[in-house]
């Protein structure tokens, strides 16, 4: 990742500390990015069964995380840096695949969602316990975004569980894998 360093900071940090920040939310930044096009993609491509609730369940999410996005770049911002939001920037420096899920039914998009939220949510949690001594103001910002990101992981799974609490992806590593289990 393209290093950011600031042009200035807010009182109480440091050049390096800013920093460290600024790559921090870059990341969270692509991350929330490609998450509301990836939605937005599962929006447009879902069918079958149960296609208008999710249809309709994922346009609140692209919303809510394009709000995210706009959060992150800010606070970019206000430590002192250039949020990069260019599409070149994201796909340059993002750490994780594209979602590989065209067409499909809702069962398997959910199923490959499932795994993608992880990603995302896992990524946000590490950013929060880096952020723990850093800066409580930035940690704020991640722990509030990552309350909504479960809250959704949550509205995906309860399609993708089985009475008996049971996800129909299994132990599914990618979103390929965790769609072919979901389509039985």
């Amino acid at each position: 990742m393209t290093t950011n360093k600031p042009h200035y900071t807010v009182p109480g940090l440091d050049e390096g500390a800013a920093t460290r920040i600024i790559d921090l939310l870059q990341s969270r930044l692509h991350a929330t990015n490609d998450l509301q096009l990836t939605l937005k993609h599962v929006h447009w491509n879902v069918v079958g069964p149960h296609f208008i609730a999710v249809h309709q369940m994922i346009d609140p999410q692209v919303d809510a995380v394009r709000d995210m996005a706009d959060a992150l770049a800010e606070r970019i911002a206000t430590v002192g840096g250039a949020p990069r939001g260019t599409p070149g920037a994201l796909v340059k420096e993002r750490t994780w695949n594209e979602y590989s899920i065209g067409r499909a039914t809702t069962q398997e998009h959910l199923a490959a969602l499932d795994l993608t939220y992880q990603g995302v949510i896992g990524s946000y949690r590490e950013a929060i316990d880096t952020l723990e001594q850093l800066d409580p103001v930035t940690q704020d910002i991640l722990i509030s975004q990552t309350e909504q990101l479960e809250l959704f992981h949550w509205f995906v799974r309860a399609h993708l569980e089985d009475q008996g609490g049971q996800l129909q992806t299994g132990s599914a590593s990618t979103e390929t894998d965790a769609a072919k289990a979901a389509h039985g």
